[in-house]
């Protein structure tokens, strides 16, 4: 591959240490090698029997319909809903008095709802919503902090076949807005505000920022009450959840959709620098997430309390918090606030409060957790943990090995899953109690998956060879598009391999076969776990006045994965305003927060670089590569195609100059 095919973290390697599961896990884990067996025999009956994991309405003839690809579907002649299968059947079951969720609030306290008090809230919240307007097919935007009413109102809008649309609470005005106008939603769901380290932070005034600029298909604004904050109101639009509640009926009678309808949009970056809705159907989501939340996290229903500490505003979330666990009939934790908290033993704190028996976190988390020091989780009993996860990125075999040695105690299997917001569910994990597990290492294919590493010419690398993850078969909880935009869909997924699936992402096969992921090979930045696009944080830092151009690129970092480095070019004329607002230092300040209000925080840079020229090619493309070795401090790569080789010296020059 060339040197810029893929980007970020080749560091990783392979590894030789393996660690096989424990005994014990082997002899009870849910996971068998037969489920390899029965994939290979027969692909589609394997899917078929896995959707016996859910009830169906209407049973399905129909496996899978390819006829007209990329365009899938799934059990189409079948119909479900996704509430009653997370929540009604388990009450109707007997199990209605099981714990569903235990609630952590971020000042330490708690609140406990079984599932039929679940079932209950949901119930209400549907029958508000139909009182406010919606019916099936409309959208719902939600933007509400890590809360009970956050799953609540997601499985409200299942319960009705109205696609919801989380919108990360931490996301700006202008993200919200739109979001909310390419998907034509008619509510929004909101708080008054959310408490964030220690402070109540108003929520909704970016509600009415988002509406006031457009939004016009928006009728109404419920808002559930948080913080207990004052907010402007709106009458006739805006609508207090516990009022309408208190007069709320808890019958409601589920609305039976086929299996291709609408569940949910969500979304995610683009290197356009317009987000796409990545929009995800009924029956095959629901049962690619079921099967693959109950294998890989080996989940006994009736005695585990599991731990995924996503927000609901990304796909882990939608996931592998509402849909696989509560479908699984699973008992889970929700935690509100942040690991540091009111101390940086928050987290432990929390597994030992519940004897949480698997937590599923990022490699993000986890690096941070190493850097506060392994006397902090020492402090606390994690002797229930049981199973440990990783989700976001690919994590590196120094974190993952801390990971078990300090949180596991040596003794709890690593899922490291790789999977994206377009694939829906795990695509790529081991099997607990099957897998010796590699550090660093996503490993094989799940049972029922099809995925590849080709090289540029589309033919499977060998072992100890590196080239573009492809996924070859379709998958039941693969994305059915971006919304409004089936153009857009086969170009950004399908085009790069006719029929295949391409996912963005470089890997390599060690001698064993085992796939080690790479990182992105497109202009989209993994921060954290997340995927920021580089176009639209650079179209933020252009919108301020003061800047002429900008590139931005994804530079490793030994916390988040990749933190993001912006060279900036600043206009002519400029001189007067920044000396005015204290010099260059307070104007990259200025910068840096300028794209946190347009895009939110955790787009803004890590650094910001003055510069007064970029690398660009003779056809005008910025060379990110070589800014890249400049942001990582390496010797800066081949500059042969540039239009100004020279560009270069000066950058570098420029900022040595300025160190």
């Amino acid at each position: 591959m060339s040197d810029d095919a893929v980007t970020g973290i080749d560091h990783l390697g392979s590894g030789s240490r393996t660690f096989p599961p424990p005994t014990e896990f082997v002899q009870n884990a849910v996971a068998r090698p037969s489920l390899y067996e029965e994939a290979a025999r027969d692909r589609l009956g394997f899917w078929r029997s896995r959707a016996q994991l859910l009830s169906w309405k209407t049973p399905f003839t129909e496996t899978l319909d390819w006829s007209n690809p990329p365009f899938a579907k799934w059990f189409a002649d079948g119909t479900l809903n996704a509430a009653y299968n997370a929540v009604d059947r388990h009450v109707e079951s007997g199990h209605g008095d099981q714990v569903a969720l235990l609630a952590e609030y971020e000042d330490g306290s708690d609140g406990t709802y079984t599932y039929a008090q679940v079932k209950d809230e949901i119930s209400r919240m549907a029958n508000v919503l139909t009182d406010l307007g919606v019916r099936t097919g409309d959208r719902v935007a939600i933007y509400l902090p890590m809360i009970p009413e956050a799953v609540f109102a997601m499985l409200a809008c299942a319960r009705l076949g109205a696609p919801h649309s989380v919108v990360f609470g931490g996301f700006s005005a202008d993200a919200l807005r739109s979001r909310i106008e390419d998907a034509e939603a008619r509510v929004v769901i909101t708080a008054d505000g959310q408490f964030r380290r220690g402070k109540a932070m108003a929520l909704k005034p970016a509600v009415d920022e988002a509406l006031a600029g457009g939004g016009a298909s928006v009728q109404k604004v419920l808002v559930v009450r948080r913080t207990g904050g004052d907010v402007e109101w709106i009458e006739g639009r805006d609508v207090w959840w516990h009022e309408a509640r208190e007069t709320a009926s808890v019958e409601h009678e589920p609305v039976w959709v086929e299996a291709e309808h609408p569940l949910f949009i969500l979304y995610t970056s683009g290197t356009t620098g317009k987000p796409k809705g990545i929009v995800h159907t009924t029956g095959g989501y629901l049962t690619q997430t079921a099967y693959t939340h109950r294998a890989a996290f080996d989940i006994k229903p009736s005695t585990d309390v599991y731990w995924c500490t996503a927000d609901v505003g990304w796909v882990t979330g939608h996931s592998y918090v509402v849909y696989g666990p509560m479908v699984n009939r699973t008992t889970q934790v929700i935690y509100e606030g942040t690991p540091d908290t009111p101390h940086q033993g928050r987290w432990w704190e929390i597994v030992e409060k519940y004897k949480v028996t698997q937590l599923y976190s990022s490699p993000t988390a986890i690096r941070t957790a190493m850097k506060w020091g392994e006397e902090i989780p020492a402090k606390f009993d994690l002797s229930s943990l049981r199973l440990l996860g990783s989700v976001g990125e690919a994590i590196n075999p120094e974190a993952w090995m801390w990971y078990r040695r300090v949180i596991g105690g040596d003794r709890c299997p690593i899922v490291d899953t790789w999977w994206q917001t377009e694939t829906g569910a795990l695509m790529i994990s081991p099997l607990p109690g099957v897998t010796a597990t590699k550090p660093g290492s996503a490993q094989v294919p799940l049972p029922g998956i099809s995925a590849e590493v080709l090289n540029d010419a589309g033919e499977p690398v060998e072992n100890g060879q590196g080239g573009y993850l492809v996924l070859t078969e379709p998958w039941p909880s693969m994305l059915r598009g971006i919304w409004g935009d089936p153009e857009r869909f086969e170009e950004t997924y399908w085009s790069r391999f006719p029929g295949k699936y391409f996912a963005g992402d470089g890997a390599r096969k060690d001698e064993d076969g085992d796939i080690w992921l790479l990182g992105r090979v497109d202009d989209v930045m993994n921060v954290s776990g997340h995927r920021l696009s580089t176009t639209e944080i650079e179209s933020a830092l252009v919108s301020h006045e003061w800047v002429a151009e900008s590139a931005v690129v994804g530079a490793a970092d030994e916390t988040t994965g990749q933190a993001v480095v912006a060279f900036v070019i600043l206009r002519s004329g400029t001189e007067d305003a920044i000396a005015e607002a204290g010099g260059e230092d307070k104007a990259v300040e200025i910068l840096r927060q300028h794209v946190g209000k347009e895009i939110g925080p955790i787009a803004k840079p890590k650094r910001v670089l003055l510069v007064t020229e970029l690398p660009k090619t003779r056809s005008g493309k910025i060379m990110r590569r070589l800014l890249r070795d400049v942001a990582e401090n390496r010797q800066v790569g081949d500059t042969q195609t540039l239009a100004d080789s020279s560009v270069m010296d000066l950058i570098q020059k420029g900022l040595t100059g300025k160190g």
